[in-house]
């Protein structure tokens, strides 16, 4: 399935927390396109994307925090 991959926050590929970054490592594209997605989607749901990026951003574990 996953290979033993875990979704985390990247410390080497952010700009804000490193969601969009952790994300992209996750599901291997590049990490623009997840930006632009997601900003396509916080204009076009009101700012949601926006509070959904802050929420992940605090439930995500850093890379550097796991272990394997």
């Amino acid at each position: 399935m996953n290979n033993g991959k875990k979704l985390v926050k990247s410390s080497t590929d952010k700009y804000i927390m490193g969601v969009c970054g952790g994300l992209a490592e996750y599901l291997e594209i590049d990490p623009t396109v997840i930006r632009l997605i997601w900003a396509g989607a916080s204009l076009f749901s009101a700012g949601a994307g926006i509070i959904l990026y802050i929420i992940a951003g605090v439930l995500m574990p850093s890379d550097t925090d796991v272990v394997g």
